[in-house]
């Protein structure tokens, strides 16, 4: 189904020419833009009165909003901690004879906007009518893969009709509230606004809070290039600087911001950071920095593009999901993850969740080099004492990661994900897995990824109990990855992932040194409850189903399919009580499919194949996360029709607007979902025992794909059509590899004949 779509179809581009306020929040989340350091939504630098949710964000600045909580204090956390709306330092008000332009107010005799996603560039371009004149304003904005700091805007307005000044106004304003505030709406405080004539700079710190949780001082500058101006002046107020040009009939602007913050500069070096930084961009000049962010941005897609012939929809959704993807993480900074909502609005707080480790690691390991992703892991290395610290309010040893976090403490402020969706430990421990499986970094283990794995087992087993009744462990109290099921027994997918992170912490420490056995302090005793546990875990089947049961009473639910729900009941999040969802059998993501993804390799396709059509067709796919689980195993059922239906879903999530919520922001994590399809999908990729594989197949709706991969220090193309799948090794030395199970040798070319199916 397709929902809203505002853009039209183009391989490299999203672009309208058409105008529509009722949409003005979707279109901002759409054509955000990022650079990992930075983010900022698709506003207008002109005014605009109408709804809009202004949006500026910066990686790792954050705020405790306080929480409060009733009777059952002990381990609750202490404040919900949210990403928070910087200064907006992208607006350049336009005057025409006095009056100022507003993009709500005045007519529209034309509109174009364009996101090229191939170069990272955001272009505007309108005719506006303001009283008896009419003046074209165009604009295009980056913010730079080579200079993380900058901002650059080159902005132009001409009168159409006549003779007018034009007057144009770049500011920094620092008087900005976060939409979702709880208690408070202003988070900053002043440090210091000053401008002169080019020139305009403001230093904000966040407010003090009772937490003790980091504050941050962010410092932004403002330089001016312009000529043909016949007036300017400058002034300032409260958190606020601007410049003002005015010209006769035709005005041109370069505005180049710096972005500065505590996490990375001395508070009192923040400036003079930002003036070192910017007579270096002054320097080179805007065409310059252009171009050096587009060729950064060149070199990634070289890695990284997929192409697919014969869709140009669904082209179009894969490069747009790699593109915010990249704009929002590629690995440059440990102390960074990837939110959910990136830098393109501020649900869910901006936080890292479990997405990472699950979704966002298999993608980053196969586009980029190996150090993105290890940072990826070295992000909840560092976080380990904060998550003993957390399993210890439980009362529990070991180690217990948050749901979402920013400085390794929990920072939710609901029970149910805070402290019963455990589930997130064993991603993070799959992650590791992943890593090592695909890069055969055994320095990782040894350094960094044992201590993760030992100190999680020990939370695993502390955090099961022994039912003499059925001689089984168990956990109870949870909730997995299906949220609208709280508080449940024995889900499935738990029992599975911590009965596999005992396993494969067993594993790992027969390869580490006894040295770092030793300072791990694990002993025998301790393994043999490991071991216990393993052969004993608790695992709900029915016999009759031959199915694995999502948890003990799932089957004791008025079971119905999604097709049974009125369409308008949909979604079940905005239509229904949270009661009645949590009684129903609807599940909101995959769960036991989950499992069966993540260990694809210890079932058998039957076992594949009877949990797929009992658990997708009950299946709401509210969560941004679910369609491509389901479009992987479909495809490896070889349920084509099916698996192309859920892949345009995951690719064209927000595109499409499928969940109705892509105003309040993209949903960045789930579009690893869509490269994963096609990847793990359609191309049948995996990295078992350490061998890569392939099985491909193409969608009869397509004439042909190709993506490459990073595996190993080699560069691979892979193409597939109609009758062949072809492997180009385009960097890197020969590669023994399983194609359609047989045992190939990759050096050069490859190619394999597609079986007949």
């Amino acid at each position: 189904m397709i929902n809203q779509r505002l853009f039209e179809i183009d391989e490299w581009k999203i672009k309208t020419n058409t105008f529509q306020k009722e949409y003005i929040r979707l279109q901002e989340s759409l054509t955000s833009l990022a650079n990992g350091y930075m983010g900022i939504r698709g506003n207008f630098e002109e005014g605009y009165s109408g709804g809009s949710h202004q949006g500026t964000y910066i990686a790792g600045v954050w705020f405790p909003d306080k929480t409060r909580v009733g009777w059952w204090k002990n381990g609750y956390p202490d404040y919900f901690g949210k990403v928070i709306n910087a200064m907006n330092f992208i607006g350049i008000d336009v005057y025409v004879d006095g009056e100022k332009v507003d993009l709500y107010q005045n007519r529209l005799e034309s509109f174009e906007l364009e996101l090229h996603m191939k170069e990272g560039i955001l272009r505007r371009s309108a005719v506006v009518r303001i009283q008896d004149k009419t003046v074209r304003i165009k604009s295009e904005r980056f913010l730079s893969l080579a200079v993380k700091e900058l901002c650059a805007i080159h902005y132009e307005a001409e009168c159409l009709t006549g003779d007018a000044v034009i007057t144009l106004v770049p500011y920094l304003d620092g008087n900005v509230v976060n939409e979702d505030s709880n208690y408070q709406e202003r988070f900053w405080q002043e440090k210091e606004t000053g401008a002169d004539y080019r020139r305009g700079h403001i230093t904000a710190k966040t407010l003090d809070n009772p937490f003790g949780t980091p504050r941050f001082t962010v410092s932004a500058l403002m330089e001016n290039l312009t000529e043909g101006y016949v007036s300017q002046s400058f002034q300032t107020s409260g958190m606020y600087a601007e410049n003002r040009f005015s010209y006769q009939n035709k005005a041109s602007l370069k505005k180049f911001i710096v972005v500065t913050t505590s996490r990375d500069v001395q508070e009192a070096e923040l400036t003079s950071k930002g003036e070192e930084l910017l007579a270096a961009i002054l320097k080179q000049g805007y065409e310059e920095a252009r171009q050096q962010h587009i060729a950064k941005w060149k070199e990634r897609w070289a890695k990284a593009d997929i192409e697919i012939k014969g869709d140009k929809e669904l082209q179009q959704g894969i490069r747009y999901n790699i593109f915010q993807l990249f704009s929002t993480y590629y690995g440059a900074d440990a102390r960074l993850n990837i939110g959910p909502k990136g830098f393109t609005g501020e649900k869910y707080g901006g936080a890292a969740y479990w997405d990472t480790e699950a979704y966002a690691v298999p993608m980053y390991l196969a586009t980029a080099e190996p150090e993105v992703t290890k940072n990826l892991l070295l992000y909840r290395y560092h976080h380990l004492e904060a998550a003993k610290r957390n399993a210890a309010k439980l009362g529990m040893k070991g180690a217990l990661y948050p749901m979402v976090t920013f400085t390794g403490d929990e920072c939710h402020n609901e029970w149910e994900i805070t402290f019963e969706e455990i589930h997130r430990n064993g991603a993070i421990c799959y992650a590791i897995c992943n890593y090592v499986q695909y890069t055969g970094d055994r320095a990782y283990m040894e350094e960094y990824g044992i201590d993760v794995l030992v100190a999680v087992s020990r939370f695993w087993a502390g955090r099961v109990h022994f039912s003499k009744r059925k001689n089984k462990y168990m956990i109870h109290g949870v909730t997995g990855p299906n949220e609208y099921e709280n508080n449940v027994n024995n889900n499935w997918y738990t029992n599975v992932i911590a009965a596999w992170t005992l396993e494969y912490t067993l594993q790992s420490l027969e390869s580490i040194s006894a040295e770092k056995r030793r300072l791990l302090d694990v002993q025998e005793e301790e393994l043999k409850v490991w071991r216990e546990i393993i052969q004993h875990m608790y695992y709900p089947y029915s016999e009759e189903l031959q199915i694995f049961v999502q948890h003990d009473t799932f089957l004791d639910k008025d079971l119905q399919a999604v097709d049974e729900l009125d369409p308008a009941e949909r979604p079940l999040y905005q239509n229904w009580s949270w009661d009645k969802i949590l009684r129903s059998n609807f599940i909101k993501q995959a769960d036991v499919l989950q499992g069966i993804y993540l260990f694809n390799d210890r079932f058998t396709m039957e076992e594949k194949r009877r949990n797929f059509e009992f658990y997708e067709p009950m299946t709401v796919h509210e969560s941004s996360l679910s369609p491509s689980v389901h479009a992987i195993l479909a495809a490896e059922l070889k349920l084509e029709k099916k698996a192309l239906e859920l892949y345009k879903r995951t690719a064209r999530l927000d595109l499409d607007n499928y969940n109705h919520d892509t105003e309040e922001g993209l949903h960045i994590t789930s579009m690893t979902g869509s490269w994963l399809t096609i990847v793990h999908g359609f191309a049948g990729m995996r990295t078992a025992n350490e061998t890569l594989s392939f099985a491909p197949f193409l969608p009869k709706e397509w004439d042909e794909y190709s993506f490459n991969i990073n595996y190993r220090n080699r560069l691979i193309n892979v193409t597939v059509d109609e009758k062949r799948v072809i492997f180009e090794l385009v960097k890197g030395e020969p590669l023994h590899m399983n194609v359609y199970e047989e045992p190939v040798v990759l050096q050069g070319r490859c190619e394999r004949r597609t079986p007949n199916e």
